[in-house]
């Protein structure tokens, strides 16, 4: 195996301590083993380095030359490991393979795409936007964000944020159909509802009086892939829909939909969390990416 870094840290020490004995007690060689380590390097370069003497050793004029340009390749060897290795002054490059649920994509991350870029100009972000769980190893990506309580995995997770449940429909909805004013008037309302295989068939609630929880099934004349879907035909006045309070937030705060039967929200909270494979060192744009996202969110709210 190619070693030249070690056979230059050899020779430097052997020139600074002026023997190969002395350069073996501070390297914990032998001084034999100093000795054939630096006559390879000699042999490799063609041409001797040390003046060999019963006293002591002298650089030749190659060797003095040599020294200069190892210490300097030594410390440049140094500096780079420690940069590297705390992460400091290390710019965050290349491209960056990022995935997200259609719902969060549009609301949380588009619009910060511009910021992050703009703060960090040599990452290329590889944006999808897809409710389908994926694997990221097999689908190359270098970060998920996910919704839901994680299940157990290697994969290193950092919380975004919590995202509470509303019940949601447009004030044209409403004047025509009338505001619910129990669960149970439900089965007299149009309910958008998710169209998963695993998407249940009920919303849950919770008893203002007693606190226990509850469910009643739902029915309604339309189904959707995404929050965004659902969103978009609780905003034409087709149903009502039970989405996350980040989605609508802003339509609730425009008027433009408005919240049904909050005295009996099951207040149940989804967590969000941006997932990555884990590694002993991050690469600096992954870190550089979940720490700009959870910050913004933080400082913006979703």
């Amino acid at each position: 195996m190619d070693n030249r870094a070690g056979e230059m840290g050899v020779f430097v020490a052997s020139a600074e301590a002026a023997g190969f004995s002395a350069a073996g007690r501070k390297l914990g060689l032998s001084p034999s083993a100093v000795s054939k380590l630096v006559t390879r390097l000699e042999d490799r370069l063609g041409t001797p380095l040390f003046q060999r003497s019963t006293r002591a050793l002298q650089l030749t004029p190659e060797g003095v030359l040599y020294l200069e340009r190892a210490r300097r390749i030594l410390a440049e060897i140094d500096d780079t490991e420690r940069l590297i290795s705390t992460g400091a002054g290390v710019v965050p490059r290349g491209r960056l393979r990022v995935n997200s649920s259609v719902a969060f994509g549009e609301v949380c991350l588009l619009p910060r795409v511009p910021e992050f870029l703009a703060l960090y100009p040599q990452v290329e972000l590889d944006l999808s936007l897809t409710d389908t769980v994926i694997d990221l190893v097999d689908e190359r990506t270098d970060i998920a964000i996910r919704t839901g309580v994680l299940r157990d995995s290697p994969l290193k997770a950092r919380k975004l944020m919590d995202n509470p449940r509303v019940i949601v429909g447009s004030p044209a909805y409403l004047e025509r159909h009338g505001v619910p004013k129990t669960p149970a008037d439900l089965a007299r309302h149009n309910c958008l509802r998710f169209n998963f295989p695993w998407a249940p068939g009920e919303w849950p609630f919770r008893d203002p009086a007693s606190g226990e929880p509850f469910a009643l099934p739902v029915a309604g004349s339309a189904y959707g892939n995404s929050g965004v879907v659902l969103r978009y035909l609780a905003l034409d006045g087709v149903g009502l829909a039970r989405l996350g309070r980040y989605h609508v937030g802003g339509d609730i705060a425009a008027g433009t939909l408005t919240c049904v039967l909050e005295d009996f929200n099951a207040a149940d909270i989804e967590p969000i969390h941006a997932v990555y494979v884990g590694h002993a060192h991050l690469a600096a744009r992954i870190r550089a990416f979940v720490d700009f996202l959870a910050d913004a969110i933080r400082r913006d709210g979703a």
